[in-house]
C-alpha cells in the first residue's frame, strides 16, 4: 500500500487529555462496515461530536494534523478503523504517554506516527495549548523529535523498521517490494533446491 511519507511539518495541536480512549469510542462500531476510508471522518469521536463544546468543533482547531491525547489511548477492541478514521480525518500524529500495543502497531502500518512523550513533557504540550489554543508544534521524524513553541526539542522512540515504511510511505508488502533486486540476486546465485526423496 502506498501512503503519504511523513516528511517535516508543523501543525496546531488538538488536546484530547482523557485517559483510556477505546477504538470504539474513536470510531463506533456502527462505522465499521464502511468500505471507503475516507469517508470514516465523519465517524471519528462521533458520539461525542454531538456534543457542540467537544474540542473537534471548535473553529481554533479545524485542518489540525496533531492530536494530543491522554494515556493509554487506542485501548479496547483491535480494530483497524480507528487509525483510518484518525487519518481520514486529518491526523498525520498523536502525541500520548502511553499508546495501547495493537493500535500503536496499527497506527503505524496505516501511516499514523504515534509519539510517546514523558508524563512532564505531555503536560506541559497541555498547559502551552491552555495558554494559546493555537500553539503549533513541529514534528520530524527523520530527527525523531518535536519541536515545541519555546523551542524545546523532545526526541520520541520508533523502531527502524516503522520509521523507514513511514519516510518512504510504504507498509510492510512496499517494503518488500523495494527488496525485489536484492531477493532476485539472491535466488540467482543459488540452484534450485532439491526435495530429498524424490517428492
Amino acid at each position: 500500500m502506498i501512503m503519504e511519507p511523513i516528511k517535516p511539518f508543523s501543525s496546531v495541536a488538538v488536546p484530547l487529555p482523557i485517559e483510556n480512549i477505546d477504538t470504539d469510542q474513536i470510531i463506533p462500531a456502527r462505522y465499521l462496515k464502511v468500505t471507503d476510508k475516507s469517508s470514516l471522518a465523519e465517524g471519528l469521536f462521533s458520539d461525542w461530536r454531538e456534543d457542540p463544546n467537544f474540542v473537534l468543533n471548535d473553529e481554533r482547531y479545524k485542518g489540525a494534523q496533531i492530536l494530543v491525547a491522554g494515556h493509554n489511548f487506542g485501548c479496547g477492541s483491535s480494530r483497524e478503523h480507528a487509525p483510518w478514521a484518525l487519518k481520514a480525518y486529518g491526523f498525520r500524529a498523536i502525541i500520548s504517554t502511553y499508546f495501547a500495543d495493537i493500535f500503536r502497531n496499527n497506527a503505524l502500518k496505516n501511516g499514523l506516527l504515534p509519539i510517546v512523550v514523558d508524563a512532564e513533557t505531555h503536560q506541559k504540550i497541555l498547559d502551552m495549548i491552555a495558554e494559546v489554543p493555537q500553539t503549533t508544534i513541529h514534528v520530524d521524524l527523520e530527527a525523531q523529535t518535536i519541536t515545541l513553541p519555546d523551542g524545546q526539542s523532545v526526541t520520541f522512540p520508533i523502531d527502524a523498521f516503522s520509521k523507514t515504511c513511514l519516510l518512504e510511505g510504504i507498509d510492510e508488502l512496499g517494503y518488500l517490494f523495494t527488496q525485489m533486486p536484492a531477493i532476485e540476486a539472491y535466488e540467482s546465485a543459488h540452484p534450485p533446491r532439491v526435495s530429498i526423496g524424490g517428492a
